[in-house]
C-alpha cells in the first residue's frame, strides 16, 4: 500500500467514525433548523478561522447553489462591524476543531443577544463553543493525516464531509430537482444542459428563405450556400411557411449521385428534399434535441427543423451551434 493510499484509508475512517459520533437528536435539530431558514427566506450564516474557515466558505458555497440563502462570515469582520448582515431569524453555523477559538467565543454572546440560532460543528463537543450553542455536531478526529499529527488534515475532511451530508439531505427533504438546481447554474456545461432550449440555439426562420417545391436545382445551391447554413427548407405551395421538406448537403449530393448528370439541369427542390423531416419544438430542451440527432433511424443528422404547432417553420437547428454551445 502506498502512503498516498494509506493517507486516503485514514481519512475515509475518520468520516465513517464520525458518522457512528452524531448524535441523531442533533443532527435532526439542525435540519429543522436549515428546513426552518428557508422557510422564513433567512440566510445560513457559517464563520471560522483559518482552515475551517476555507471549510465554511464551500461549506456556504454549496448551500447556496442549491437554493439556501448563505453566506461566510469572517468572524474578525463581524466584530467591527459585518454582524449588521446577521438577522435572529437566521442560522449560524460555528466551525472549530478545538471549540476554543477566540474570534468564535466574542462572538457567541452578539449571536445569542440578537436571538440568532447558533449550530457548533466542533472536534470537541465539551468545548466552549459547544456550550454556547443551542445544537452540537461532533466532528471529532482520533489524530490528522499529517505525520506530525499537527496540520488540520482528518479534521477538515470530516468538517467539509458533515457539511456535504446536511446539504444533501436538505435538498432531499425539500425536494430540489434539477430545474430548482439550473436557476443557480445558468453558466458551464451543467448549466447549458440544464437551461438551453432549442429556441436559444436554432437560426430562426426570418433567416432562411423558403424554396418551393418546384426551385431548380441552381437555385437550391445558391440557397444552401447563403449565409453559411448549409441547408434549405421547403414551404408548402399553398399554405405558406408550412414546412414539408428538408435539404441538406448530404441530399445534394446523394441526388447528384443517383441521378444521371444528363439530368441534372431538370432536378427541382421537390426531387432533391427528404420529405416529412424530423422536426422538433422550440420549448424542447438542447440536450433532448441531441438525442433525437444521434437515436435517429433513417440517416444521420445535423439539422433538425424547428416547427409549431401547425407545422410552420421557426428555425432550425445546427448540430454545428450545439457543438459551439459545448452541448454535443
Amino acid at each position: 500500500m502506498s502512503a498516498l493510499t494509506r493517507c486516503l484509508q485514514e481519512e475515509a475512517a475518520a468520516i465513517a467514525a464520525a458518522a457512528d459520533r452524531l448524535s441523531a437528536d442533533q443532527v435532526e435539530g439542525t435540519l429543522a433548523l436549515l428546513e426552518r431558514c428557508a422557510d422564513r427566506k433567512a440566510k445560513l450564516v457559517i464563520t471560522g478561522v483559518g482552515k475551517s474557515g476555507i471549510v465554511a466558505r464551500k461549506i456556504a458555497a454549496t448551500f447556496s447553489s442549491i437554493g439556501l440563502m448563505a453566506l461566510y462570515l469572517n468572524p474578525l469582520d463581524a466584530l467591527h462591524g459585518d454582524l449588521g448582515v446577521v438577522a435572529p431569524d437566521d442560522v449560524c453555523l460555528l466551525l472549530s476543531n478545538s471549540g476554543e477559538t477566540n474570534e468564535l467565543l466574542e462572538v457567541l454572546p452578539h449571536l445569542k443577544r440578537r436571538g440568532t440560532a447558533r449550530i457548533a460543528l466542533v472536534g470537541r463537543a465539551e468545548s466552549s463553543l459547544a456550550r454556547g450553542s443551542d445544537l452540537v455536531l461532533e466532528a471529532s478526529v482520533d489524530r490528522e493525516v499529517c505525520p506530525l499529527n499537527l496540520a488540520p488534515t482528518a479534521s477538515t475532511a470530516v468538517a467539509m464531509a458533515i457539511g456535504d451530508a446536511l446539504a444533501a439531505v436538505w435538498m432531499e427533504r425539500r425536494g430540489i430537482s434539477q430545474a430548482d438546481f439550473a436557476i443557480n447554474h445558468p453558466a458551464g456545461s451543467l448549466g447549458k444542459q440544464l437551461t438551453m432550449t432549442v429556441s436559444d440555439l436554432m437560426v430562426p426562420a426570418e433567416q432562411l428563405p423558403a424554396l418551393q417545391p418546384e426551385t431548380p436545382l441552381p437555385e437550391v445551391i445558391s440557397q444552401l450556400t447563403q449565409g453559411a447554413i448549409g441547408s434549405g427548407w421547403v414551404e408548402h405551395p399553398e399554405h405558406g411557411g408550412r414546412l414539408i421538406g428538408l435539404i441538406t448537403d448530404g441530399d445534394l449530393r446523394r441526388a447528384l449521385r443517383d441521378n444521371n448528370p444528363e439530368t441534372w439541369s431538370g432536378l427541382k427542390a421537390c426531387d432533391l428534399m427528404t420529405a416529412d423531416p424530423i422536426t422538433v419544438t422550440a420549448e424542447l430542451m438542447a440536450v433532448d434535441a441531441i438525442q433525437r440527432m444521434e437515436h435517429n433511424r433513417r440517416k444521420p443528422i445535423s439539422v433538425l427543423p424547428v416547427v409549431n404547432a401547425t407545422g410552420e417553420l421557426e428555425g432550425l437547428l445546427r448540430l454545428h451551434d450545439l457543438v459551439q454551445a459545448g452541448l454535443a
